[in-house]
């Protein structure tokens, strides 16, 4: 059968057209699935590293199975808003959590250090009485330690047979009126122990004065008597301690964190339950050099006069110290810092539900408060609870620590 030419025009005509249509049908779905898988793609996170959740700590460059356990690894990747790997949490579960936030602030450090002490003898102000020639005791006069003497109270009274020949002698020169042979005489006397009054006293009555006298040289507490009526003292041999009153010591235990806030010669206020409204002011003498092991606190001594000798030791006292110069520092709640032992943290909190660890170096605490020298800036938000519970999950997922950066101080070392 033979076509027309009309027929023929009709037939390629509807193949050209089913062949177009078929290749749109072909083409389009598949560009269609191309695009969508190269914006998808553009659109998904950046991994930072790969981990075992049941290693954090080993992070791994390339997505695969775990060498420490038969799990695919998990990736990390970086937060939204400066590639820094931060812990998200669900809003609404961080009051299930118990988190609470508080706000870095800045203030004054505190101008007065409080802390407790206890009066003690001032160590500085102690006479120790030895026999300077040897002789027997004859009396000892009705005293026992911690008897409270005045100056020049007398002791004991004690016989030196040597004495009476020295005197006899000296009163034989005196009376030839040689004044080279006198001089040497009475530098004899002294040589032999004997007091310059007794020398005086046995030049003007002329009379032998074998016994001695021993009286204590400073008023205070007799801390030792070591002598009994009909001993024999041998040279040198101690007699008495005594223990000056006139001031005394005030020994302060601080806490090692209160350590830059005292100066020697700062003035100091105390307050003691035995003197109620009196409050007594005294100077830091000195701050020893090694802490307490079983308080881990500082030593610090102050020295407290004692006109009317009512301070005894053993009493118990109230300090106050004052500063010199107030200063400035940022400030956080103490419970929002995590000391691992090698580092300071806090879990610092940003928007969205994300947390990150911060390391910081921390100074002084007063009241509950610590200060922030490095590490955080004014207005930013601190985890003050539930923050163990955030470091914990953390470590779980390997989070790095955001590094201390001491070239930017945030507040002013106390």
């Amino acid at each position: 059968m033979r076509l027309n030419t009309a027929t023929v025009c009709l037939l390629v005509g509807v193949s050209v057209a089913l062949g177009v249509t078929a290749g749109w049908w072909v083409g389009h779905p598949h560009g269609a699935g191309m695009g969508m898988a190269q914006t998808g793609a553009m659109n998904e996170p950046k991994a930072l590293y790969w981990y075992d959740p049941m290693f954090p700590q080993q992070k791994f460059d390339k997505p695969g199975k775990s060498p420490f356990m038969d799990m695919q690894l998990v990736a990390q990747y970086a937060d939204d808003k400066g590639g820094t790997a931060a812990l998200n949490i669900d809003p609404s579960l961080t009051q299930n959590l118990g988190v609470r936030l508080a706000t870095v602030s800045r203030g004054m450090l505190a101008t007065r250090v409080d802390a407790s002490g206890v009066l003690a003898l001032n160590e500085r102000d102690v006479a120790v009485i030895q026999a300077r020639t040897p002789g027997f005791v004859e009396r000892v006069y009705n005293l026992a330690p911690g008897d409270v003497l005045k100056a020049n109270a007398a002791l004991a009274d004690v016989l030196v047979p040597e004495w009476a020949a020295a005197q006899e002698e000296f009163l034989a020169l005196k009376r030839t009126g040689d004044a080279g042979l006198l001089a040497a005489a009475r530098q004899r006397l002294r040589l032999t122990g004997m007091p310059e009054a007794l020398i005086t006293q046995v030049e003007r009555s002329g009379k032998v004065q074998p016994n001695l006298t021993i009286t204590s040289p400073l008023g205070g507490v007799l801390q030792e008597l070591n002598i009994r009526q009909g001993m024999t003292l041998a040279l040198g041999e101690t007699v008495a301690r005594v223990n000056g009153l006139d001031s005394v010591w005030l020994a302060v235990a601080l806490p090692e964190a209160q350590a830059g806030a005292v100066l020697v010669g700062q003035t100091v206020e105390a307050r003691l339950p035995a003197l109620p409204g009196t409050v007594l002011k005294g100077t830091v003498s000195a701050i020893l050099p090694q802490t307490r092991d079983d308080s881990r606190t500082l030593q610090v001594r102050v020295q407290l006069p004692n006109p009317d000798l009512q301070l005894r030791p053993g009493l118990t006292a109230q300090v106050s110290l004052e500063r010199s110069v107030p200063q400035s520092v940022l400030w956080v709640p103490s419970e929002a810092v995590i000391r691992t032992g090698q580092q300071a943290l806090v879990m610092v909190a940003q928007e969205g539900g994300h947390f990150q660890p911060v390391e910081v170096q921390t100074g002084q605490e007063n009241d509950g408060q610590t200060a922030i020298l490095h590490g955080l800036q004014e207005g930013q938000q601190v985890v003050s609870s539930g923050q163990f519970l955030l470091d914990s999950e953390a470590s779980l997922k390997g989070l790095v620590v955001t590094p201390l950066d001491l070239g930017a101080p945030t507040g002013e070392q106390p």
